[in-house]
């Protein structure tokens, strides 16, 4: 049977991020999100690659669809190994910025792609490594009030004004510390027959 006719008619975004919605719509194909019924509970003593993926697969799951391919992503950040949630306000953010002053901090982003057609099931993490620069707490407090990440783990965003509070980033895939590893999911799509590059309908 062709790749066509095991197409599944859906794609689902398992998230209501409009920086993965962002990044998703970079492939060119059609897709919907939905809020996965999923709670982002941690578990004590959970690595946080390990919680990454969990959330990931359980947001996947927690999509109730037929005939489509369903992706679940999920990023924990860490510094030292311990989580470094997303701040919500300003105080905390820039308490959070001033812990990671000179140090690394990980962002393991896990995504997991579901065809519930086949019961198909593709798991991924991506780990990304941001070395912070040592800035004065005043130009880390005009940073949040400038870009306001008080929606993001790490309290940065690193496709804006964020990459002016780093030394380096070491990552496989640059579109893994904004929310969804793009290179692995396109991959990932052309397995399950839903091809970024394949033929489109005239």
């Amino acid at each position: 049977m062709s790749h066509a006719a095991l197409r599944p008619r859906l794609l689902i975004l398992a998230s209501t991020s409009r920086y993965r919605r962002e990044l998703l719509s970079r492939l060119g194909l059609p897709f919907e999100t939905r809020s996965p019924d999923a709670p982002e509970l941690a578990i004590e003593g959970e690595a946080p690659a390990a919680m990454a993926a969990r959330l990931a697969l359980a947001k996947a799951r927690g999509i109730d669809a037929t005939h489509a391919v369903v992706i679940g992503s999920d990023q924990v950040a860490s510094l030292d190994g311990q989580l470094l949630r997303k701040p919500g306000d300003h105080v905390t953010a820039v308490r959070q910025l001033e812990a990671c002053q000179g140090r690394t901090v990980t962002f393991d982003t896990a995504v997991a792609l579901i065809d519930t057609r086949t019961g198909a099931t593709l798991q991924h993490v991506d780990r990304t490594e941001v070395r912070f620069a040592t800035l004065e707490t005043a130009a880390l407090d005009r940073y949040v009030q400038r870009e306001q990440p008080l929606d993001c783990a790490g309290s940065f965003k690193s496709e804006g004004l964020g990459v002016a509070l780093f030394e380096r980033i070491d990552s496989s895939d640059p579109t893994a510390l904004i929310g969804l590893p793009l290179i692995w999911v396109a991959r990932a799509l052309r397995e399950l027959g839903v091809d970024p590059l394949g033929p489109t309908d005239s």
